[in-house]
């Protein structure tokens, strides 16, 4: 069976957002950083250690946040921002611009995938993922299909 989707475009609030999310989810370890440097306040007693602390990982978020900015505006990533359909099935999902243009993704490119209360979102990198809102979809079997294919490709438990 092939899952044919609605044409879809990706928002751009949108990948910034689930894209940053990511990156915070991952590199969880980098908030123990700055607590270690709040914990300076008990070596000195000084307010300058949290305020420091809080600045670098304020830096690191805005670090975070321009990345996914910028590449919301780079030329050679609009591709990921136009209304693109999807075919999808047990061996790959292919990104259709139109009928004779696409661009095929292997299931082993794909890290993992999440399931939320509106989209499935395969994640490939922290700055790379296919989001699939539920609305995409021509019917519930479809959905509970991809669940089942991914479930089979162990990227969901």
């Amino acid at each position: 069976m092939i899952i044919k989707t609605k044409k879809y475009q990706l928002a751009t609030g949108t990948y910034i957002k689930t894209g940053l999310v990511n990156v915070l989810k991952e590199q969880w370890w980098v908030i123990l950083i700055a607590l270690a440097i709040c914990a300076g306040y008990f070596w000195i007693p000084s307010i300058w250690w949290i305020i420091g602390a809080l600045i670098a990982y304020g830096l690191y978020v805005l670090f975070w946040v321009i990345q996914f900015t910028g590449v919301t505006q780079m030329e050679q990533n609009k591709t990921i921002f136009e209304r693109l359909s999807y075919e999808i099935d047990s061996r790959q999902i292919l990104m259709k611009l139109n009928p004779r243009q696409g661009m095929p993704i292997q299931w082993n490119m794909v890290k993992r995938a999440e399931i939320k209360k509106d989209a499935f979102i395969l994640y490939m990198s922290k700055a790379q993922f296919i989001h699939l809102p539920f609305r995409i979809f021509n019917s519930e079997n479809e959905r509970k299909f991809l669940e089942t294919i991914l479930k089979r490709k162990e990227l969901i438990k």
